[in-house]
């Protein structure tokens, strides 16, 4: 029996007592909607990452779609078997209230430390990073849902470098009709696409969009959009003003290259790549894989 299926034997529907089942071994990490800790299971001394939610935030999101049977974050993470997509074993109810996300733990950087370290374990590793991210896109879009947060933070890499699992699903929607009407302006805004951050009808495509901005930050280390505002209002920029050519930053690179990240930062989605697969090709059909 595999290590998620050993501990999932052990849990049942019943809320659970945190403090009981597991030893806190890290502190927490605090994002918007949640924290999230690294735990030692008491029973089988095996090491998971556990992620609380803030129930009033987590309810106050929810809130934005009532009446539209919204899945929650671990009804959608749990759906998800992709060797670049972080493995959700188990959701629920905490004692104390909370809701928790209990995933595999994932003992590596996050892509966003690297990239402010400007750190050089990078170097010759990036192409294949870039595919892994866009299969990881791809199996979510596959799975019928849009993840409206791709941004290096929610990428985890391995201590090498050299692969990544896509976390983070709170604020993913279903692609379905009612969820892509305008109004729903969330996620990082550096990485926002035009239509999220003017509430325009979205789809699929805003996805295509963060990730264009996340290639060209893993290759230039900078934003195609500079900015020292981490406000929404950066995100205003998107459609009012040229991203700085990347081969200004990064002559060397490869031109179709150059060309596909700019077509994924298309402000009009229309003239982005139809979807991950469509990247993906480009990627693989590039002739230099040394950056």
């Amino acid at each position: 029996m595999g290590m998620f299926n050993r501990f999932l034997s052990l849990l049942d529907s019943r809320k659970l007592n945190v403090d009981a089942r597991f030893e806190m071994l890290r502190e927490s990490i605090s994002g918007t909607m949640s924290q999230f800790r690294v735990v030692r299971d008491r029973q089988t001394g095996e090491i998971f990452g556990l992620k609380r939610l803030d129930a009033d935030k987590t309810e106050l999101f929810e809130g934005r779609f009532k009446g539209l049977n919204k899945p929650s974050e671990g009804e959608i993470a749990i759906q998800f078997d992709h060797p670049n997509i972080v493995k959700t074993l188990k959701y629920g109810e905490t004692t104390d209230g909370k809701y928790y996300v209990l995933m595999e733990y994932l003992e590596g950087p996050g892509l966003n430390s690297l990239l402010v370290a400007r750190d050089q374990i990078l170097d010759g590793k990036r192409l294949g990073l870039m595919e892994q991210m866009t299969e990881a896109i791809g199996a979510v879009h596959g799975a019928g849902f849009i993840h409206r947060d791709i941004c290096p933070r929610n990428f985890i890499c391995s201590k090498d470098a050299r692969s990544l699992k896509l976390i983070d699903f709170g604020l993913t929607l279903p692609a379905t009709p009612e969820f892509m009407q305008p109004g729903n302006r969330t996620g990082t805004p550096q990485y926002m696409s035009p239509e999220i951050a003017r509430r325009r009808k979205t789809d699929h495509r805003v996805d295509i969009f963060s990730l264009g901005v996340t290639f060209y930050q893993l290759i230039t280390f900078e934003l195609p959009w500079p900015s020292a505002d981490t406000t929404g209002t950066v995100a205003m920029l998107h459609d009012t003003q040229k991203p700085v050519d990347i081969l200004t930053l990064a002559p060397q690179l490869d031109p179709a290259i150059a060309k596909l990240i700019h077509d994924c930062l298309a402000n009009d989605p229309a003239g982005r790549p139809a979807d991950a697969a469509a990247v993906l090709r480009t990627l693989r059909l590039a002739k230099d894989r040394s950056f």
